[in-house]
């Protein structure tokens, strides 16, 4: 006897030869189909491209590899001045601020219900 897995039911059913040889989403002959494209402009293969790139801008890796690699005792996260150290104290303000904020939440979970 053939079996077949049954959507409906969840599973196995009697079938006959040529169904239980063709499950289900496997179907034979059915021509393939490409799919329908997604953006409206086609993308570039690498062959079309050639061999110049075209860049946004201007390189700055030069420059900032000279602010970096300066020894002038600052430390790296701190060398492009106020925006760094902006960005440093609002990180160690939250910082402490989210410590204490459990630390307060855990004294409150660890006092006893009164009722």
């Amino acid at each position: 006897m053939y079996y077949k897995f049954s959507g409906f039911t969840q599973k196995l059913t009697g079938s006959a030869p040529a169904t239980a040889y063709n499950p289900q989403g496997l179907r034979s002959g059915l021509p393939a189909e490409s799919p329908t494209m997604i953006f409206a402009t086609p993308t570039k293969v690498v062959s079309e491209a050639g061999a110049t790139a075209e860049y946004m801008g201007a390189n700055k890796v030069p420059d900032l590899q000279k602010v970096f690699q300066t020894s002038d005792g600052i430390p790296v996260h701190l060398k492009r001045g106020y925006p760094d150290r902006l960005l440093y104290r609002t990180t160690m303000a939250l910082t402490i601020g989210g410590v204490a904020y459990c630390l307060v939440a855990l004294y409150i979970a660890a006092q006893p219900n009164r009722k």
